[in-house]
């Protein structure tokens, strides 16, 4: 007889820090390691949970006090792009699209940091070197790729500066995009929208059904873009289910009605090993 065991990864919490989204709430994650032969089936399974990546981490806010943070993902299938987006791509119609593995570059870190210095000068990513740089982007036991955005060949030797870059995940149910940059002097251009945009594309064509966005936050101006895409989906209450009335979301929770982090790992379905003799 052989059977199939769950993975027993071990989880953790953070110690508290100010919410880098809201002011005046406090952050705690609740995270565990990725690594192993097991850790693909352990990104799609917690992914398909409000999980995220960063590196060999997987985390998912658990705050005691505010429950804002809300994973969103697109329904591919069900997409429409609005007028506005459209626009969007016909003004970055000049790109094109290249995967690569994930392997970081000197110029990809140029352009991270006129991005950082120019948008998120006092983020916690602020003081990032070329070497956690290097890190972020190639720090992955997963399928990643790096996905460059140029200036399209012209036909002459004119260079073709790096203008946008994506670093993606490849889940069994869709493409989750993990950190994105852009060239800040083409914000106008609204890059960050036409990198989603443009995610949706490759999943459409890979006939992956979902482009998870990462968190959504009502309240947050740094989020609140993803509340522009349709057929988006958030995970509240231990479910995804379809955004409906933004109005209608809301970070304020009373400290009772947040689970203790020992029901909320309990509840955590986790994927199974490769089949093994049972004894």
């Amino acid at each position: 007889m052989r059977h199939t065991p769950p993975l027993t990864p071990q989880f953790y919490v953070t110690a508290p820090q100010p919410c880098p989204y809201l002011n005046g709430p406090v952050e705690r994650k609740l995270f565990t390691a990725l690594q192993g032969d097991d850790a693909e089936q352990l990104n799609n399974a917690l992914s398909r949970q409000g999980f995220r990546r960063s590196q060999n981490v997987l985390y998912r806010p658990s705050c005691a006090d505010c429950a804002a943070c809300l994973s969103a993902r697109i329904r591919v299938a069900d997409f429409v792009p609005t007028r506005g987006q459209k626009r969007v791509r016909r003004r970055t119609d000049d790109l094109e699209r290249t995967a690569t593995s994930p392997w970081a570059t000197d110029e990809q870190f140029q352009l991270f940091r006129r991005y950082l210095d120019s948008r998120h000068a006092d983020g916690g990513m602020a003081d990032m070197d070329i070497f956690e740089f290097a890190a972020m982007i190639e720090e992955t036991p997963v399928k990643t790729r790096v996905i460059e955005y140029r200036l399209r060949a012209d036909g002459t030797d004119a260079p073709r500066p790096l203008t946008a870059v994506s670093l993606t995940d490849v889940l069994d149910d869709g493409l989750s995009m993990v950190y994105s940059f852009f060239d800040p002097a083409r914000e106008a251009d609204s890059l960050g929208t036409y990198l989603i945009l443009d995610h949706v594309e490759i999943a459409r064509r890979a006939r992956l059904p979902y482009v998870y966005l990462g968190y959504w936050v009502p309240g947050s101006r740094k989020m609140g873009y993803k509340a522009n895409f349709g057929a988006l989906e958030i995970y509240k209450g231990g479910v995804w289910q379809p955004i409906g009335d933004i109005a209608a979301h809301s970070g304020a929770t009373h400290p009772l009605n947040i689970d203790p982090i020992a029901e909320q790992v309990a509840r955590i379905e986790l994927p199974h090993t490769a089949e093994s003799p049972a004894d």
